[in-house]
């Protein structure tokens, strides 16, 4: 049974706190726009996908209840929490996608407060259920790419950061791809970052990971190289992202960069796994793309429970230093791996791969 990380019924909204993973499966309650903002900036809920979601239903739970004197007032009250939801996390563009259609659909529906009211809850609630399907059918093409491109050998495939159940509404997208490989009988390993200085990796992907039974290891960030050079078994290398420029630059976690450079050099392919979501053709490049800068906190602490002769004890959690004092920190929380480094982008309508001049076309999409 795949994780549920979003559980919502109508006037309901709980999330898995992330924050407390791997070591205890909590749900918070949502019960507001100011809720979601608080649990988004925190890293509460996370992943691209995921927070677009939490931010659209948490707002839906706020109005549910709420009786608004005419449409003008509901149409103001709606729009005026999304453009505070999009600044919790202005990188990822599923957010400020999501709220800006949103946005026009109240803006453009007719009738009665009511009819505005129930104009925008439907559509949350539709985003909860098309992120599930569209992260399966990102899972297919993902393995009916590979199954192109590899033959039908076995591979083993490595990958960063979160992008499964956690950081969406379910199965995930380049988490996805990997589930539906080893669904597929294909998979021999998998191999996951730890994806530093947050540890999304060791935290939340090799929970999944062992949750769904995948054969799996974990190594740290700087491993990558070198298990590359000593294991040609692994074919692919497959990323999630927050961000897909108009011409295939793609931000995604801080770390994914330097994968796609180590990636070309050892002849492994490097794929993209997004839904259309992802993909801003507003955004001409990945030099337009703004990347959020993380607290420094993040970089020289580390927070987790307290092991005692050998048992990890939930009930004392500690933060810890793990750097000189004084010294400056640089956290950036994303970078961008250039489109000339990637070799395919795959999402819920099909896979792109470049043409004979060397685009993506990531207009067919759309």
């Amino acid at each position: 049974m795949v994780l549920e990380a979003i559980r919502y019924s109508p006037g309901s909204l709980q999330i898995l706190d992330q924050l407390r993973l791997p070591h205890e499966s909590v749900y918070v309650p949502v019960t507001s726009s100011e809720d979601a903002f608080h649990a988004i900036k925190t890293m509460t809920v996370r992943g691209a996908p995921a927070i677009a979601i939490v931010a659209a239903l948490a707002l839906a739970v706020e109005i549910f209840g709420t009786d608004f004197a005419s449409p003008e007032q509901a149409r103001l009250f709606i729009t005026e929490k999304l453009h505070y939801l999009v600044t919790s996390r202005p990188t990822a563009v599923n957010l400020s996608d999501a709220a800006r259609k949103l946005e026009i659909l109240v803006t453009e529906t007719d009738g009665s407060a009511e009819d505005v009211k129930q104009a925008y809850l439907k559509a949350a609630e539709k985003m909860l259920v098309d992120d599930v399907d569209d992260n399966k059918n990102i899972g297919d093409n993902g393995l009916t790419w590979a199954e192109k491109t590899f033959g039908p050998e076995p591979f083993s495939v490595l990958t960063i950061c979160n992008t499964g159940s956690l950081a969406t509404a379910g199965y995930g997208t380049a988490l996805g791809i990997i589930r539906s490989i080893h669904s597929a009988g294909k998979l021999i390993h998998a191999y996951a970052l730890e994806t530093r200085p947050y540890n999304q990796g060791s935290r939340l992907t090799a929970y999944e990971l062992v949750h769904d039974h995948i054969p799996s290891t974990l190594i740290t960030d700087s491993m990558a190289s070198v298990l590359l050079k000593t294991h040609p078994e692994i074919k692919l290398i497959v990323v999630g992202a927050d961000r897909v420029a108009k011409n295939g630059d793609t931000a995604n976690k801080i770390g994914t960069y330097q994968l796609s450079i180590v990636a070309r050099h050892h002849g492994v392919k490097f794929v993209v796994a997004a839904p259309t979501t992802s993909i801003d053709l507003r955004t001409q490049s990945g030099d337009d793309i703004v990347i959020e800068q993380r607290r420094p906190e993040e970089l020289v602490t580390v927070r987790g429970p307290v092991v005692q002769d050998g048992k990890v004890d939930v009930s004392k959690v500690e933060t810890i230093n793990i750097a000189a004092p004084g010294i400056n920190v640089w956290n950036p929380s994303f970078d961008v791996a250039p489109a000339d480094l990637i070799d395919a982008i795959v999402t819920e309508k099909g896979v792109a791969v470049k043409d004979s001049n060397g685009s993506f076309n990531l207009e067919q999409f759309f």
